[in-house]
């Protein structure tokens, strides 16, 4: 992959993943909240440890440092999923975006959460462990088609340059 594609491509995730943390920003205004990123940064903190999986990640003790790690890996995780686009799309994509394969890959992605993050800080698959799961089901759609709709806006950003 060429440095531009490279580039090309960490600059749509970071976009997205910008315009997730708006979408967030404004839920927030309307007492809707969201993931607090700290809890990522205490499960991946926990690697080293080899513990993987948590009961409750809200019951588990903080680590130094969760926040910037939790919010690292938010936006890794973005610029990841940013590359799946280009991969499944080719890197053509970057020069003549188009809106369904965004859309199709950020809606795709919300299978992280509810099947990898979910379990493991134990809420159980796809929220089931917690109060009104259907709810938070929606939210996480929700927000990974706003990660979409933002690979796409990202797209074509990048794409006049």
């Amino acid at each position: 992959m060429e440095a531009h594609t490279i580039v090309a491509t960490i600059t749509v995730g970071i976009g997205a993943t910008l315009l997730v943390d708006v979408w967030t920003f404004v839920l927030g205004l309307w007492k809707i909240s969201s993931l607090d990123y700290r809890y990522v940064g205490r499960w991946i903190a926990h690697f080293p440890r080899g513990r993987f999986v948590h009961d409750n990640i809200l019951a588990t003790p903080p680590v130094h440092g969760e926040k910037v790690i939790g919010w690292t890996a938010h936006y890794l995780i973005g610029m990841t999923f940013a590359f799946l686009l280009v991969a499944v799309a080719g890197k053509e994509w970057l020069v003549r975006p188009t809106l369904l394969p965004a859309l199709l890959v950020g809606i795709v992605t919300v299978c992280a959460p509810l099947f990898v993050m979910q379990p493991a800080f134990g809420f159980g698959m796809a929220s089931s462990r917690l109060p009104k799961p259907n709810i938070r089901r929606l939210k996480s759609l929700s927000t990974h088609g706003v990660f979409g709709l933002g690979l796409y806006a990202a797209g074509l950003l990048v794409s006049q340059f």
